[in-house]
């Protein structure tokens, strides 16, 4: 019989020739990730007793989720970090300003194919998009192997998705992992590894796979992946310089579950209060009023994603009654808009772009929400309070239709926008 991606990888770290679904194995990973709770990992750690970690080389720490600071409790919780990253000869430490944990992984070369990730943060998931199995642990957990360099995993089943044919001009990969998620339910991929596959797969670019890989976690996944091919080794060349392939799953592998989907009948999908997967067709919510738009996150803070909005903004206004936030998921994107010329555009039609980070997302700070008022969002959470006040909505979309809601002051079905092969 043979191995699932999933199988082969912790087979490999656990120096075994082959594992089996359900069996716990001994790990270390590769790379270990935190953001701003790294200052719990930390105080898991020192109630360890134990003085140096396993491997400085192999933690990486972005400050992300609260920066700059917003409040007395997270600056000093910055502070303990940034002693603590002195102290152990941590390199990979990303200050303010830098970016989101889960771009920041990608763009610096963290993450590769056939990798073990474990992260601090639940969408971590996300560098499945690169053939990397990756997944969230909590704090302790994380402090456990800060100390020993090692944890256990039990080995997941596999579920495959096949996507074939050509997504309609005004839908995306954000559109497509809605529909998904809508239809398996928040736990219908609980504790599974999700393979996606396809000729519609295969087109996409590895930022519309990160935003498969990242939702992922949504509906349940334990690690999801995109298997690796010529696109993926190009990415990698042009950010870690190396042309590094990774495992795939064996034509008879066993799996849980496989169906197929046509990406040629997917239409603009929404997330409405207060579940992720309580997703209907854009058409259905719109003309709901909103106060608040809000393009970024990691889920879809890339270029690609900022350019989508550009183009349907170019020479429009937002609508009078309704704030525009876009925040980069890093530096290096951040620099790409104003160099392309996205930044521009996106001030001038009234967009209020803040610095690289999470921003607004988990409900912290740069655009938290009043009470009763709505949003529609670009992230990967709409729960009660997410974004603000108990008595707010968070509605979950694609760049397209919220760049198209801010421009008319409603939820707005957007229209077919510019042929993938003809953006900039």
């Amino acid at each position: 019989m043979g191995q699932t991606l999933v199988q082969k990888i912790l087979a490999n770290k656990a120096g075994k020739k082959s594992v089996q679904t359900g069996e716990i194995v001994v790990v270390e990973p590769d790379m270990v990730m935190s953001h701003d709770n790294a200052a719990l990992v930390i105080r898991q750690f020192e109630e360890i007793g134990v003085s140096l970690v396993w491997n400085p080389d192999k933690i990486v720490i972005p400050l992300d989720h609260r920066t700059p600071a917003e409040s007395l409790k997270t600056a000093n919780g910055h502070r303990t970090i940034r002693e603590f990253v002195r102290r152990q000869g941590i390199r990979r430490f990303y200050d303010i300003g830098e970016g989101i944990c889960h771009q920041i992984m990608l763009e610096k070369g963290h993450a590769l194919p056939g990798q073990l990730i474990l992260g601090t943060d639940s969408h971590t998931t996300s560098y499945g998009c690169v053939g990397a199995l990756s997944t969230g642990i909590g704090a302790t957990e994380m402090a456990a192997v800060w100390a020993t360099g090692k944890t256990w995993l039990r080995v997941p089943e596999t579920i495959r998705i096949s996507v074939e044919g050509c997504l309609p001009a005004n839908t995306y990969a954000k559109d497509l992992i809605l529909s998904l998620i809508g239809r398996l339910g928040s736990e219908g991929a609980d504790y599974l590894s999700v393979e996606f596959s396809g000729g519609t797969i295969d087109t996409m670019s590895v930022s519309e796979r990160f935003t498969l890989c990242n939702l992922s976690m949504e509906m349940g996944a334990k690690c999801a992946f995109v298997p690796c091919d010529r696109t993926t080794t190009a990415f990698l060349e042009s950010t870690a310089g190396m042309d590094r392939k990774g495992p795939s799953s064996d034509p008879d592998a066993q799996i849980r579950s496989a169906f197929s989907v046509q990406a040629d009948e997917l239409v603009p999908q929404i997330a409405c209060p207060h579940r992720v997967d309580n997703v209907t067709p854009v058409a259905e919510m719109a003309g709901r009023r909103i106060h608040q738009a809000f393009l970024g996150s990691c889920t879809n803070g890339r270029l690609d994603d900022f350019r989508i909005a550009a183009e349907r903004m170019a020479g429009k206004r937002i609508h009078p009654d309704v704030r525009c936030i876009a925040i980069p998921a890093s530096r290096t994107i951040l620099r790409e808009m104003v160099s392309g010329g996205v930044l521009e555009t996106l001030l001038a039609a009234g967009v209020t772009v803040c610095n690289p980070g999470c921003g607004p997302c988990l409900g912290a700070h740069q655009g938290i929400l009043a009470d009763g008022e709505v949003c529609i969002s670009t992230t990967n959470r709409n729960f009660k309070g997410r974004m603000g006040s108990p008595s707010s909505e968070v509605y979950l979309a694609s760049p397209a239709t919220v760049a198209e809601s801010a421009l008319h002051g409603v939820i707005t079905v957007p229209g077919p926008g510019i042929p993938k092969t003809e953006r900039i």
